[in-house]
């Protein structure tokens, strides 16, 4: 599995990209590199990531320190001890609180652990099995946590907005269309949604780091 871990790995693989497409030199012209986004792999990090879909950062943030209040350790035992009203009454839906005790007792059983030497898309196969993971969450947990290099969150809203904003696209890309129009740059699409979540917080007037 090729690896996005460090600054180098980063300048290399933006260099590549820019080479394809000019406009993510010059995000980084405007704007300097952006940061690398790494997570501890692990259940924690994944129940993050499920928390945070189809809402605000901010209600995210609020509601997993609720949760990290309640689960402590936030290992698959502890986790498996909050039942799912319990976990809605933190604030997560139903979806995503059978979502958690599914990934918990997964995780139980050991199936991720040396999950590293399956290689990208047996863990990514992997995490779609989990009931309530998506592609999204499955790519974004890659991309932070893994350290994956070609990680490609294509239904990611922000992903959209810039690239319809980088690329001047008359309406906001589809799912669809960001597979399609990511495909080239492999095997450096974690570098290329880096990039274009720094165009978005840019577009946002967020800070960029």
């Amino acid at each position: 599995m090729q690896r996005l871990e460090t600054e180098n790995d980063m300048k290399v693989a933006v260099a590549q990209l820019a080479a394809m497409e000019p406009r993510f030199a010059a995000i980084v012209e405007r704007h300097g590199m952006p940061p690398l986004r790494h997570a501890v792999p692990g259940l924690e990090s994944l129940l993050r990531i499920v928390t945070g879909q189809l809402i605000s950062l901010k209600a995210g943030e609020a509601i997993w320190s609720r949760l990290a209040t309640c689960l402590g350790g936030c290992t698959p035992q502890e986790v498996l001890k909050v039942s799912e009203p319990e976990l809605r009454a933190l604030g997560l839906s139903a979806a995503k609180a059978r979502t958690f005790r599914a990934a918990a007792a997964v995780f139980a059983q050991g199936r991720f652990d040396n999950a590293l030497t399956i290689g990208e898309e047996g863990l990514r196969r992997r995490l779609l099995d989990i009931p309530g993971v998506g592609p999204w969450t499955a790519n974004v947990y890659l991309l932070m946590a893994v350290r994956a290099a070609d990680a490609w969150p294509a239904a990611d809203l922000a992903l959209q907005v810039a690239a319809q904003d980088l690329f001047g696209m008359v309406d906001r890309p589809s799912t669809r269309q960001m597979v399609k129009l990511g495909a080239p740059w492999r095997p450096n699409r974690s570098t290329a949604a880096l990039l274009l979540w720094q165009h978005y917080r840019v577009l946002r007037g967020r800070p960029i780091a």
